[in-house]
Order: C-alpha cells, then structure tokens, then sequence
C-alpha cells in the first residue's frame, strides 16, 4: 500500500461511536438517482407482533419464475445503515449473480438490542425457508448472506436454525464477518491488533458497536451474539468466506471457516489481497468487488439443484 494512501487512511481512522452522526453520514448512501430505475418490491414479514419490511430486488426488469435468492442481512455495527443505504448494493448483487435479493431491514441498536435484530432476521428467513413468503421459493435454492454484522447475523441464524430444526439452510455467503465478541489486547486474533489502528474499522470502534448491541454483560458468552463461542459446528450450510487482508476482523472469519471446515462442513475461505473492511460496498468497477463477484458466482453454481 502506497505512502500517501497509508496517510489518509490513518487520517479518516479514529476511535469512538457517536450514534446520531454515524447515521446520518450512513444515510447519505441513499441519496440514489438511479433508485427509480430499479425494479423492487417490498414487503413484510412479521416477527410476533413487529413488521419487519424487507425488499426484493429483481434480476432483470420482469420477475422470473424459479430464480435463486440471496437472502441479505446488512452490515454497521448492528447499529448503522439499512435496506435504502445498501440499495446499490443489492440492486449489483442481484444483476451480477442473476439471483432474487431479499434485503431485510432488523431493528438496530442500542435502542433495540441484542438479540432483537437477530430474531428480526431469524423470522425473515423462517418465513422464506417455509414458504410463508410472497415468493415461493425452493428452499434448496436459497443462500443466507451478510457483510459484517450482517455476517455475523448469517452465522447466528445459521445456528439457530440447526439447533431449532425450523429450517436448514444450504448455503451461506459471509463476507469479512464479524464473528467475535473481544476487540481489546486480549483478543485471541493477531489481526486485530495488527489493523485495528490505521485501517478505516479500527478495534475501538469494534469494541463500541459490541457494547451498543449487548443488551446484558451475559451476552459475551452467547453463541448467538459471537458465533466464536460456539463448540459445536457440525451440521452447518456450505460456507463461502471473504476476509480482507487489511482488517481487524480478517482472523476471526477465517478461524470461522477452519472450525465449520473441520467440523465436516464445505468450506471455502478466500483473503481478498490489499482489501479494507468494507470494501464490498464499492462500485463494480473495483477489482476487489469484482473478485468477490467471481467467487460468489463459482460458489453459487456449484451449489444450484436446479442446472
């Protein structure tokens, strides 16, 4: 990495969560001129008594029967963005995978805490899994995915899934997940100390967004709230993980992947070279988007029932 991008990236680098700023600056991803020009739909799912919106993002202009869906779960902390802020991203995502995006917009904290955002995600995907959905919907042809929080949202649903036996999804997508609960000097993970500073995600950062989303000191030794702590890893969905080379969280998810791996689960753990947290959230143009949309694509051929 060049001198002057090291200077600017230490530059924009800096601790601390002021949870009102960061969301407006979040926001300003959905000012979109090209958003009527999409075709969507939204919708809602219900979680007890909650409605939880969702929105569908079409491949192509007219809505094909049989496509695949990616169900999506958004990153920011558990704190920050939502279904308009990732509008170009899963309205990209769907057109370079050819898949139906369902995007799920959970409540955030600290005003809604752990594990409310999860449950939000755990009853979109009961629904679609069981067919209590607007689309009908092959659940072997479905694949949970999410960046960030939103993967470690993936990963939590994932288990619960297996552990309720409501549902069982195939196929998981996490990409640079946050997967763990420790963002201090006693963190088991090199990479956190190693791009916790000068990197854009620092680990304070990290370690503010974990405090947001705890609801209680006991949630440090769930499994759903740091999928890290679980022991047991057997019977998980085929699993692709992209880490970025330059991010705090680059060994949490791939320890991640070697735990589901040795485990018995199809694994594939790719480190995307130079990349930044976040990086997904660039435009198509960039390579390391588009290396990601390459592995994606492999990875979802090989797991269609439908070719």
């Amino acid at each position: 990495m060049k001198r002057s991008m090291r200077r600017v990236l230490k530059a924009l680098s800096f601790d601390g969560i002021e949870v009102e700023a960061a969301r407006h600056l979040a926001n300003l991803k959905a000012i979109d001129p090209l958003k009527i020009f999409r075709r969507t739909i939204d919708y809602k799912i219900y979680n007890e008594d909650h409605e939880v919106p969702v929105r569908i993002y079409l491949p192509k202009e007219e809505l094909t029967e049989g496509l695949p869906v990616l169900l999506f779960f958004h990153g920011g902390g558990w704190v920050t963005e939502s279904v308009d802020n990732y509008e170009r991203v899963c309205a990209r995502m769907a057109t370079a995978t050819n898949h139906l995006v369902v995007s799920v917009e959970y409540r955030l904290a600290p005003e809604y805490k752990f594990p409310t955002g999860l449950m939000d995600c755990y009853a979109a995907a009961k629904a679609i899994y069981t067919n209590r959905f607007i689309l009908n919907v092959d659940a072997d042809n479905i694949t949970l995915m999410g960046d960030s929080a939103g993967g470690n949202l993936a990963a939590a649903v994932s288990l619960m899934a297996r552990d309720t036996g409501d549902f069982l999804p195939r196929r998981q997508i996490l990409i640079y997940p946050a997967l763990y609960c420790d963002y201090t000097e006693t963190s088991p993970f090199a990479s956190v100390e190693k791009y916790g500073k000068d990197y854009l995600l620092t680990s304070g950062k990290m370690r503010d967004y974990v405090e947001l989303y705890a609801s209680s000191s006991e949630d440090y030794s769930n499994k759903y709230f740091a999928p890290l702590l679980e022991t047991d890893y057997r019977s998980q969905p085929d699993t692709l993980i992209l880490t970025a080379e330059c991010d705090p969280l680059r060994d949490e998810g791939e320890a991640y992947g070697r735990r589901l791996r040795e485990a018995g689960n199809k694994v594939e753990i790719h480190r995307i070279k130079e990349a930044l947290h976040g990086y997904f959230a660039l435009g198509i143009q960039y390579f390391h988007v588009k290396e990601s949309f390459r592995l994606m694509n492999h990875f979802l051929e090989e797991g269609r029932t439908d070719v």
